[in-house]
């Protein structure tokens, strides 16, 4: 899983739509599309942005839900969690015989 999280975090258009999400959570495919486009000048297509949000569904950082027509995009950042816990939080030192 985490291999998943740090692939989808190597690339800066993915990096570029998570911080979307942080700014403002609950997007569709369209509105994050408008916010690339509108915020930092990228020109990729729907089918672009799509791929990339399904890397990072993939990995765990997206969650998606429909509501009728519209998919929307949640950002989860449990698996973010994971890993820095993984090598910030201090653990308690193990009883050695």
């Amino acid at each position: 899983m985490a291999e998943d999280v740090f692939k989808a975090l190597a690339d800066p258009t993915r990096r570029l739509i998570l911080d979307e999400l942080v700014e403002r959570n609950g997007q569709t495919l369209f509105e994050i599309c408008t916010r690339l486009v509108t915020k930092h000048g990228l020109g990729l297509s729907r089918q672009a942005i799509s791929q990339h949000l399904a890397v990072l569904e993939t990995a765990g950082l997206v969650l998606t839900r429909r509501q009728g027509r519209y998919k929307f995009h949640d950002l989860n950042t449990e698996p973010l969690e994971h890993i820095v816990s993984r090598w910030l939080r201090p653990r308690a030192p193990e009883d050695t015989p």
